[in-house]
C-alpha cells in the first residue's frame, strides 16, 4: 500500500487522484469531489496531503472524528443521494498519518446537496443546470453497467421475501442502525438501488441486479438461462470428478454453496497472527467466491468456475477487462464490474471495500498453500494458483485433520476416531473455557480434537447451545459466514 501511495504522490492531482490538507477538519469539498469521482470514472482522494503533492499529515488525535463525519455524511441521504458506503484507511506514511478514501465509479448519477458534479482533469464541476450534460450522462450510467438493465415487467413477488428479509438482518447485524432496518421490501430495494427508473424512457422497475441477488430460481433463469457457477473437485478421478456442484441460484446462496464446498475439501490449517487465531482459508476463499459472483460480467455466457485439482485451483468467469493482462497485487487500481452488486455485498458482510480483496489473497496464499496466485484480467478472468496441499492424497486421507473427500468411509473413520477418544464431560469443559473469547466451530473442533463436524455438532456443540450454556454472536443467521461462539455468562 505504501508503494501506491508513493506512486500516487508522485503522479499528481488529475482526473482519477485528489488531494486534501485537512487541517482545520474534514473539507466540505471532499463530498463533491467523491460526488465527482463517482459520477465520472472513480477516483483516490489522500487527506493529509497539499495540492503540489507535499505530504503534511494529520493529528492522530483527529483521525477518528474525521472518519466519523465522513461516514456520517456520506451516508447521509440530505447530503448525497443515493447514499456512497465508503470507507477511510489510515495510513502512516513517511512517519505522518493520512487517509486513503477509493471511490469506485458508481453505476448511477449522484448528487451531492442536490447538485451533480463529474470529473474534468484535475476539478469538479457542477452540472446540475447543463441539460444535455446530465441526460449523457443517466445514459451512459444505464448502458455501462449490465447489471443496470431494469426489467419492467418483474414484480416484488418475484423476488424471495425470505432473502430481502435475511439481508436486511445481516445489514443491521454490521450497523444496528442500518437504514434498511427501517425500511419496507419495496423501499429497501430503492435505497439498494435494485429498482430505478430510465429518465430517458420512463421505464422504472427491478433491475437484473435485484434478481440475481434476490430473485427465485425460475425468474433468475428466465432473464439469464446460461446463469450458473460450477464448482468441481477434481484430486483422485482426474479424468471426471471426485464431486460437483452445479450452482443455479442466487448470488447470496451461491456465495453459501461456495463456502460450504470449499469447507467439504480444503483443509483450514492452524495459523496464527500475532496471538490470534485465523481461518486464512475462509479468508481467501471468501475473496475468490465474492470475484466469481460480484465481478463478473453476466452478458458473457461463459460458465463461472471453480476447480479443485491435485496441484492447483483455478478460477474462471466472464468479465468486461480493463487491465487486459496480468494484475500487480501492489499497484492494483480495482475496476468495479457490478458496483450495485458490490455494495449490496458490502453491507450484508459479505465482501470489503473495492481492492481489499486481491490484497487479502496475496498476503495468505502462500502460508496456505506454498504458492502465489496468478490474476489475469481479460475476457475470461482467471485465477491459477499452483497448491501443494494435495501432494499426498494417499496420506491425507488417512489423516483424519483433512477432509479430502465426503465418502461414508472418511464419515465412518472420522466418527469411530472421535468415539475411541471421546471423554465428552472433558471436552464440555474444554469448549466452555475455549469460548470465554469468540470463536469458530472451525477453531473449537481443532482445540477438541474433533475431525467430525456432523459428529461434533450432534454430541457437543448444539447440546451446549440448546442448554444455554453457548451463544452464536449472529443468533439470528446461524449459517453466517462470520459465525462466531461464545461461552454465555
Amino acid at each position: 500500500m505504501l508503494e501506491k501511495i508513493r506512486s500516487l504522490l508522485q503522479q499528481g492531482e488529475g482526473l482519477k487522484i485528489e488531494f486534501k490538507e485537512a487541517q482545520g477538519g474534514m473539507p466540505k469539498s471532499v463530498y463533491e469531489t467523491v460526488c465527482a469521482f463517482s459520477n465520472t470514472q472513480g477516483g483516490e482522494i489522500l487527506l493529509g496531503v497539499k495540492d503540489n503533492g507535499d505530504v503534511v499529515g494529520i493529528a492522530p488525535h483527529q483521525i477518528s472524528q474525521l472518519k466519523k463525519d465522513f461516514a456520517n455524511t456520506i451516508n447521509n441521504p440530505a447530503k448525497n443521494h443515493p447514499p456512497l458506503y465508503l470507507s477511510i484507511e489510515p495510513i502512516v506514511f513517511e512517519e505522518k498519518h493520512i487517509l486513503y478514501i477509493n471511490v469506485p465509479e458508481s453505476a448511477e448519477v449522484h448528487r451531492c446537496c442536490n447538485k451533480i458534479f463529474v470529473r474534468n482533469e484535475d476539478g469538479d464541476y457542477d452540472i446540475t443546470s447543463q441539460q444535455a450534460q446530465v441526460a449523457a450522462l443517466y445514459l451512459r450510467k444505464q448502458t455501462s453497467y449490465s447489471e443496470n438493465q431494469i426489467f419492467k415487467y418483474a414484480r416484488l413477488d418475484d423476488l424471495r421475501q425470505d432473502l430481502i428479509a435475511k439481508a436486511r438482518k445481516m445489514a443491521v447485524i454490521r450497523d444496528a442502525n442500518h437504514p434498511w432496518k427501517e425500511l419496507d421490501d419495496f423501499e429497501l430495494l430503492k435505497s439498494a438501488s435494485l429498482y430505478k427508473r430510465d429518465v430517458q424512457t420512463g421505464e422504472e422497475g427491478i433491475t437484473l441486479a435485484g434478481l440475481l441477488l434476490l430473485g427465485k430460481d425460475e425468474v433468475i433463469a428466465s432473464v439469464l438461462p446460461h446463469f450458473k457457477t460450477d464448482l468441481i473437485m477434481r484430486v483422485k478421478d482426474i479424468g471426471r470428478y471426485d464431486d460437483r456442484d452445479d450452482v443455479r441460484t442466487n448470488l447470496i446462496d451461491s456465495y453459501d454453496r461456495i463456502m460450504a464446498f470449499v469447507s467439504k475439501h480444503l483443509p483450514s490449517p492452524f495459523y496464527l497472527e500475532g496471538t490470534a487465531r485465523l481461518d486464512i482459508r475462509n479468508i481467501i476463499f471468501r475473496e475468490i467466491a465474492v470475484n466469481l459472483l460480484v465481478h463478473r460480467e453476466y452478458t458473457n455466457h461463459y460458465p463461472a468456475k471453480l476447480v479443485i485439482e491435485k496441484d492447483r485451483i483455478f478460477t474462471e468467469n466472464g468479465n468486461k477487462p480493463y487491465i487486459h493482462g496480468n494484475i500487480n497485487p501492489e499497484m492494483n487500481t480495482p475496476y468495479p464490474k457490478n458496483p450495485t452488486i458490490a455494495r449490496f455485498f458490502k453491507e450484508i458482510g459479505l465482501a470489503d471495500e473495492l481492492g481489499s480483496g486481491v490484497r487479502k489473497i496475496t498476503q495468505y496464499a502462500e502460508a496456505y498453500a506454498g504458492n502465489q496466485p496468478i490474476l489475469t484480467d481479460s475476457d475470461i478472468f482467471r485465477l491459477e494458483w499452483k497448491t501443494n496441499l494435495f501432494q499426498d492424497v494417499k496420506s491425507q486421507e488417512q489423516d483424519s485433520s483433512i477432509t479430502v473427500t465426503d465418502k461414508a468411509s472418511d464419515k465412518a473413520s472420522d466418527k469411530a476416531s472421535d468415539k475411541a477418544s471421546d471423554k465428552a464431560s472433558d471436552k464440555v469443559l474444554i469448549v466452555l473455557e475455549f469460548c470465554k473469547i469468540p470463536r469458530t466451530l472451525f477453531e473449537i473442533m481443532a482445540e477438541t480434537g474433533y475431525s467430525s463436524k456432523a459428529y461434533f455438532l450432534k454430541t457437543i456443540l448444539q447440546p451446549l447451545i440448546n442448554e444455554g450454556r453457548i451463544e452464536r454472536i449472529f443468533p439470528n443467521v446461524p449459517n453466517h459466514p462470520n459465525q462466531k461462539y461464545k461461552t454465555k455468562k
